[in-house]
C-alpha cells in the first residue's frame, strides 16, 4: 500500500472518536443478532416474522423512536465498516517466514505479501458487510421495506442470466459455505480471542464460551445459506436461493426442524451477546 494513504490511515485509526464509534458497531451488530435469535425463537414454533437482518431493523422501526435506534445503528455499523477498511490498509502479516518445508522454493517475502493480502481481503470483506448492513438500517429508518430473500433470490436471477452465471453463483455459494465453516473453525479453535483482551476468572470464561457458541451458531446459519446458493446454481432456479430467512425455512423443514432452528436461534442469541462484550474488550 502508498505509505501516504498508511500514515492517514495510521492517524484515523488513533481517532478516539473513530475507535468509539467502532465499539458501538460490535455493540449494534450484536443487538442485530439477538433480536434474530429472538425472531428465529418465535417462527420455530410457528410465530411470524422476518429471520434476517431486514427483520431484525423493522422490529426496531415499530418500536417507539424506532427510527432513531436505526440511525444510530447505522451510524455505528459505518464507523465499524471503516475501521475495517482501515485494518485492512495496515494490513500485518499473519505469519512471518516461510515454513521450512517450501523456505527453498517460496521465499519469506513472499510468504508475508500472501499473508497480508489474505488479511486485506477479510478486512476488507468486512467493511462492506458491516457498511451494507448500515445501508440496510438506514433504508429502513427512511421507510423502506427490504426482503432479504426477494432480494437474494433477484440477485441470483440477474447472476444466472449473464453467461456462466450457473458457475458465477456456484462460486459465491461455495464462498458464503466456506464463510460459514470458517466461523466454526473460529468458535471450535477460538481464534477470535486473539482480537480481544479477555480478562480473566469467571466473567473471561464465561466470554470465551459465549464465543465459542456463538461463532458456531452463526457459521451454521451461513452454511445452510451457502447450501440454498449452490442447490440454486446446480437447479438453475433462482428461486430456490434466499437469505438468511429462507435458510431458517429450510432447517424448519427437516425432522426435528423447529427444534433444530431453536438451537440456531439460542446460537445467534449467544453471538449477539458476546458481540456486546466484544464491544468491550476488543483490541482497537
Amino acid at each position: 500500500m502508498n505509505p501516504e494513504a498508511r500514515r492517514v490511515a495510521r492517524e484515523a485509526k488513533n481517532t478516539p472518536a473513530l475507535r468509539f464509534a467502532a465499539r458501538a458497531g460490535y455493540a449494534a451488530n450484536g443487538l442485530v443478532h439477538i433480536l434474530i435469535g429472538v425472531i428465529v425463537l418465535v417462527v420455530a414454533f410457528g410465530g411470524d416474522g422476518e429471520t434476517d437482518q431486514a427483520g431484525a431493523f423493522k422490529a426496531i422501526a415499530a418500536a417507539p423512536l424506532g427510527f432513531a435506534v436505526l440511525w444510530i445503528l447505522a451510524v455505528a455499523l459505518w464507523a465499524l465498516g471503516v475501521w475495517h477498511v482501515l485494518e485492512g490498509v495496515l494490513a500485518r502479516p499473519t505469519t512471518t517466514s516461510a515454513p521450512d518445508a517450501i523456505d527453498s522454493v517460496v521465499s519469506d517475502d513472499t510468504v508475508e505479501k500472501a499473508s497480508k493480502w489474505g488479511v486485506r481481503v477479510s478486512e476488507f470483506g468486512q467493511a462492506v458487510v458491516f457498511i451494507a448492513l448500515g445501508v440496510v438500517a438506514a433504508s429502513v429508518a427512511l421507510g423502506a421495506q427490504p426482503d432479504g430473500d426477494t432480494a437474494a433470490q433477484d440477485a441470483s436471477r440477474g447472476v444466472l442470466g449473464i453467461p456462466g452465471g450457473v458457475f458465477l453463483l456456484g462460486a459465491v455459494g461455495v464462498g458464503v459455505a466456506i464463510g460459514g465453516i470458517a466461523f466454526v473453525v473460529m468458535g471450535g479453535m477460538r481464534s477470535f480471542e486473539k482480537k480481544m483482551s479477555i480478562p480473566s476468572g469467571a466473567l473471561g470464561d464465561g466470554v470465551k464460551v459465549l464465543g465459542i457458541v456463538g461463532f458456531i451458531a452463526k457459521g451454521i446459519a451461513l452454511l445452510i445459506l451457502g447450501i440454498l446458493l449452490l442447490v440454486a446454481a446446480i437447479k438453475v432456479d433462482p428461486d430456490a436461493a434466499g437469505g438468511l430467512d429462507a435458510a431458517v425455512s429450510a432447517l424448519i423443514a427437516l425432522p426435528y426442524g423447529p427444534w433444530l432452528a431453536s438451537a440456531v436461534g439460542v446460537g445467534l442469541i449467544v453471538y449477539g451477546v458476546f458481540c456486546v462484550f466484544r464491544a468491550r474488550y476488543a483490541r482497537l
